[in-house]
């Protein structure tokens, strides 16, 4: 294989036999189950990189359900979002990820830098409750119910949320350990068909874990509830800040 060939074929690894195809990414009837809950205000502000600054002492945990899309096929993630202000900007910043699908940790790490680690998300309805969870090997880290469709939610609410922009911290390492890429990543869901949005009773526990540490930010009070599915694709990026720019 020649330099040029290399050049012209690169944009994932395994050279030769990527572990995602290239996009965009579309995702069908994804569906989402987010609890929002106060927090710690210090342990807030110790996980939130400048120039990003807290919005408020809360945090959105996130169970995603993706049945259906391009590329990355189906598989479930979850994890913690963080709202947070950027140049006087109201957007979210994704603190923590666990899925269960090589593909899309892999697609989500080296495109965006999304914080993706493996583990075992589940969302399932149990009777009148949408349940979900999360199992690090065998052991459960997050609990999460809610009442299942008690309440309509308004669609212009939810479009809103999901039209802010979000930030990632990608962190790419050189041969002998620095880093070589550490930047602030900017994107947004884009080509958003929203079907339905729902809210009730909920209740969420967080479990301490040595290497998934969602209790890190530990749950004060529920604030709400959401439940929702929506068509969508997964926009690329942008650099919002370059950390090793001097």
């Amino acid at each position: 294989m020649k330099i040029e060939d290399v050049r012209r074929t690169a944009y994932s690894m395994p050279l030769t036999n990527p572990s995602f195809p290239p996009g965009p990414y579309r995702f069908f009837d994804r569906e989402y189950f987010i609890i929002t809950y106060k927090t710690d205000p210090e342990a807030l502000a110790a996980v939130v990189p400048e120039p990003l600054e807290v919005a408020e002492p809360v945090v959105k945990y996130e169970f995603i359900r993706m049945p259906d899309s391009t590329g990355f096929g189906d598989y479930t993630e979850t994890g913690q979002v963080i709202p947070v202000r950027c140049k006087g900007e109201l957007g979210a910043y994704t603190h923590a990820m666990y899925l269960d699908d090589e593909g899309p940790i892999a697609g989500g790490r080296e495109l965006w830098g999304f914080p993706k680690k493996l583990a075992k998300p589940k969302i399932e309805v149990e009777s009148d409750v949408l349940v979900g969870s999360l199992h690090y090997g065998s052991v459960l880290c997050a609990s999460a119910t809610m009442g299942y469709k008690h309440r309509k939610v308004d669609h212009d609410t939810v479009l809103k949320s999901m039209t802010a922009p979000n930030f990632i911290l990608k962190i790419i390492p050189h041969v002998d350990g620095s880093p070589r890429i550490c930047e602030l990543v900017r994107f947004h869901l884009e080509d958003i068909t929203l079907k339905e949005a729902w809210t009730g009773p909920a209740a969420l526990g967080l479990f301490p874990h040595a290497l998934c540490d969602v209790a890190r930010l530990p749950v004060r009070e529920v604030v709400s509830a959401l439940h929702y599915k929506a068509d969508l694709t997964l926009g690329l990026g942008s650099v919002a800040f370059d950390y090793m720019a001097r």
